[in-house]
């Protein structure tokens, strides 16, 4: 799974273009929402989970203020906020898709 484009459209919308040619849409606010890093999701480390922590929802939560492609496997969006620390993975992203044709597939 490889990414050939990422796009900001508007203030609250990125668009990434898979090596596919598949197109995936997101609103900020939900990749904000879905953000996998163990502070937002908490973690299971051995037999031991360990819950998210809460979180002040700031002014600037969502607004994205840069991305980064991390290695050939995720990339890393940094927020408003100064939230920096989950790396989205590209299988992860192509899971979070909701167009009608991502969504046949799960049903």
């Amino acid at each position: 799974m490889k990414l050939t484009a990422i796009k900001q459209i508007a203030d609250n919308k990125i668009v990434l273009t898979w090596h596919d040619g598949h197109i995936s849409v997101f609103a900020l606010n939900d990749l904000r929402n879905a953000c996998p890093c163990a502070s937002c999701k908490g973690e299971q480390v051995l037999l031991h989970h360990y819950a998210p922590m809460s979180q002040v929802d700031l002014p600037e939560k969502n607004n994205l203020k840069n991305i980064s492609t991390v290695g050939a496997y995720a990339i890393q969006l940094f927020w408003g906020d100064g939230h920096d620390t989950g790396l989205y993975s590209f299988e992860y992203l192509r899971s979070l898709c909701e167009c009608e044709l991502c969504k046949s597939k799960i049903n």
